[in-house]
């Protein structure tokens, strides 16, 4: 009885979340979910926005340049990734969420706040600009600090897990944005929706954000990050030592992204826009679809965490690549103007995309050091997110307008593949021993 004794102690120290964990990871959870609904909100409320901050007269013009600004906002996400994420490896994981949190709502109050373009001129998107370019900065920080402080909070065992919800939180924050455009555009005049009801929705984001501010002040850093700074190995520059030490590992963190960032915008962020723009499906049966499958989606993530814990990282990731480079033609031939078209398109991609949004976090975080992680997992996927996130809803647009829409699937195969390639090569890191 004794001899087994030290191995059942071992097992559950690798397996067993303790109280402290499951703590830490729920108030990491909910303060990103609210972080998130204030980004995702723009995408839902696009062609409103557009209508509100450009000039009248071409409404196809009008969405492009207010998509163009969802992408400038995207470019501040390697600057934000940079400056926060070297914030978070040198004053802690904490103060990285908590500065995230306050930019992300501040921006989302001011957003809610600006009088339109017929009101007050070309300063109206130049406030939009400005405010997306603050939610832009402040997500670049977030995803590294968040990622973190997730999968560090967790049992050896149980980093997929962990890490899974900080992709339930995002998807949990696209969600209630999606709850939001559902209601006021299914119970509000066209009026009242383009008067105050977008409006109201990002005051309530903006509100949500506030809350998770409160959450993250509550909480404590992390013991990887603590024992880092208690040995002295924290450094006075984490973003050189990324690319010196570790650039094979920053290149990997990037070559995992492209793939999942552009499958994830297409179809989580931007699938009810295009379904309406190409198939003239009702908006607000599009976003009762992106909802119906975001609850599928948020309830598997977890459990897809626990199978990568199981299986390992790349056996994981490997079928939802593989699945989009084999599945992209069929699914986006498929999407026409009726409600259960669109939404068995949109969740056999999103169920493919659990394979990555599972394993993203955990495995960025596996590639680095404590005291060069959130730098590591931040800019690198930063910039892949600028890359090929940030600019997906231009181009589908783009491309549907210029008549070139039914090759969009060849995008999405290319990405697929390119990120197949790099899953099939890395190193499996499920058993990895953090330091």
């Amino acid at each position: 009885m004794s001899t087994q004794a030290p191995t059942a102690t071992a097992a559950d120290t690798t397996h067993r979340l303790t109280r402290k964990q499951r703590k830490a990871i729920v108030a990491g959870t909910i303060g990103n979910t609210v972080e998130w609904v204030d980004w995702a909100l723009y995408s839902i409320f696009a062609k409103i926005i557009a209508d509100e901050f450009f000039p009248s007269g071409n409404g196809a013009a009008s969405l492009l340049s207010t998509l163009a600004v969802f992408a400038v906002g995207f470019v501040m996400r390697p600057v934000g990734a940079a400056v926060l994420g070297v914030y978070a490896d040198r004053r802690g994981r904490k103060q990285g969420m908590t500065l995230t949190v306050g930019l992300m709502a501040g921006a989302a109050f001011v957003i809610a706040l600006t009088p339109s373009y017929e009101a007050i001129g070309v300063l109206a998107p130049l406030v939009l600009l400005l405010a997306r370019l603050v939610q832009g900065f402040s997500a670049g920080g977030e995803f590294g600090s968040s990622s973190a402080f997730l999968v560090e909070s967790a049992a050896t065992g149980r980093r997929a897990f962990a890490g899974s919800w900080q992709q339930v939180s995002v998807a949990g924050g696209v969600l209630i944005a999606s709850l939001l455009g559902t209601v006021t555009t299914s119970f509000l005049s066209d009026e009242n929706l383009h008067a105050w009801g977008w409006r109201a929705a990002f005051v309530i984001g903006g509100l949500l954000g506030l809350v998770g501010l409160w959450l993250r002040v509550s909480v404590e850093d992390t013991d990887s990050f603590t024992r880092a700074r208690g040995a002295g190995r924290t450094r006075s520059n984490p973003l050189k030592a990324m690319f010196v030490e570790h650039p094979g590992a920053a290149l990997r963190v990037a070559g995992i992204t492209i793939a999942g960032t552009l499958t994830y915008y297409i179809w989580v962020n931007y699938l009810p826009t295009y379904a309406n723009l190409t198939t003239g499906i009702p908006l607000s049966s599009a976003l009762l679809s992106q909802t119906l499958c975001l609850v599928v989606f948020v309830v598997l993530l977890p459990f897809a965490g626990l199978l990568s814990d199981r299986l390992g990282r790349r056996p994981t990731m490997a079928a939802f690549a593989g699945g989009f480079a084999l599945l992209a033609w069929p699914l986006l031939h498929l999407l026409g103007d009726s409600f259960l078209s669109l939404f068995l398109v949109q969740l056999t991609g999103m169920l493919l995309i659990l394979g990555y949004s599972a394993n993203c976090a955990v495995i960025m975080a596996e590639q680095f050091p404590a005291e060069l992680r959130a730098t590591g997992i931040a800019l690198p996927y930063a910039l892949a997110v600028a890359l090929f996130g940030g600019t997906a809803p231009y181009l589908t647009t783009w491309m549907h307008e210029s008549g070139h829409g039914h090759l969009l699937w060849l995008c999405v195969s290319a990405a697929s593949l390119i990120s197949l390639a790099v899953y099939l090569t890395m190193p499996e890191t499920k058993n990895k021993e953090f330091r």
